[in-house]
């Protein structure tokens, strides 16, 4: 286990039960793509806390802990506002929760952009207190000289090109990228750049699928897509969004469950059972021994 957190066995629901298995490497996710091409495509969601990794990580490559959590979790309007201590948080949570997935941290808004030596401290802060085997950035060509430096010190970094949310103010919006020919050119630019100065992986979000397709086939290195295209090397989506846990989703996202209804529904019960002096029931409660 790539982690020295550790849950108590006898105290915590949470602890995960070990599996016989050995956690993936990001030399292991770099060489799924060889000669151009992923066979097997790469499968990467969201998670954002130990439980959640459970439930996920026997089916996931990759566990990406997001800056999203801000608006999944925190209810922030942007994830602007997500700290580097938010992040550690959430991220030694999921690594202590999985076995078999490489775990990713974001690195969140201000903690990278103002040098290479901010970029290192935070992201070897992240690393030793979490426990993760890679960060991630937003930002293409701008970015590629502080991939390199992180890469060249131990620091495997995954890259986020096209639309990306840290920028939301520069951009105008949450729209597709790439719609302009300059803006098509740049997203492969930027594509090519961080993974010419290191990047292991590259996300692509948000952008035409033409493109995507693309700056698949460009790089050598996975491209992993969240609305893209299925021809990208794998596919990343926050999970609560998959499940169903709010009613807005953006166009990309396909929902797999309607999990808001289920917990409404289950809420509804016990609040029903409560009401009507239904719950608890004598097999939920600790009778004096005879």
């Amino acid at each position: 286990m790539s982690t020295t957190f550790q849950l108590d066995t006898a105290t915590s629901r949470a602890n995960p039960t070990p599996q016989p298995t050995r956690r993936l490497t990001v030399p292991a996710i770099r060489a799924r793509k060889a000669g151009g091409a992923t066979a097997q495509p790469l499968v990467m969601l969201t998670s954002y806390t130990a439980r959640q990794a459970q439930l996920l990580d026997a089916h996931c490559d990759m566990l990406l802990v997001g800056d999203s959590l801000g608006q999944v979790i925190y209810g922030l309007p942007s994830t602007l506002a997500v700290t580097l201590e938010m992040m550690i948080a959430h991220g030694a949570a999921v690594v202590r929760g999985s076995y078999h997935a490489l775990v990713i941290v974001d690195m969140p808004f201000g903690s990278y952009e103002a040098s290479t030596a901010q970029a290192f401290a935070s992201a070897s802060r992240i690393m030793a207190e979490t426990g993760c085997a890679a960060v991630k950035l937003e930002g293409g060509a701008a970015m590629a000289e502080t991939i390199a430096f992180l890469s060249s010190r131990g620091i495997p970094v995954m890259a986020h090109v096209g639309l990306t949310p840290q920028a939301v103010n520069v951009l105008g919006g949450y729209g597709a990228r790439g719609r302009s020919e300059a803006e098509h050119d740049k997203i492969i630019a930027d594509g090519k750049a961080v993974a010419d100065a290191g990047a292991f992986a590259v996300v692509a979000e948000g952008v035409l699928e033409p493109i995507a397709v693309a700056l698949t086939e460009a790089l050598e290195v996975p491209v992993i897509g969240i609305g893209a295209s299925a021809r990208c090397d794998g596919q990343v989506l926050v999970t609560e969004d998959m499940l169903g846990m709010f009613e807005r989703v953006p166009r990309f996202v396909k929902r797999y469950e309607n999990l808001a209804e289920v917990i409404h529904q289950a809420a509804a019960a016990y609040a029903g059972d409560v009401r009507a002096r239904a719950f608890p029931t004598p097999d939920q409660t600790y009778q004096p021994k005879v």
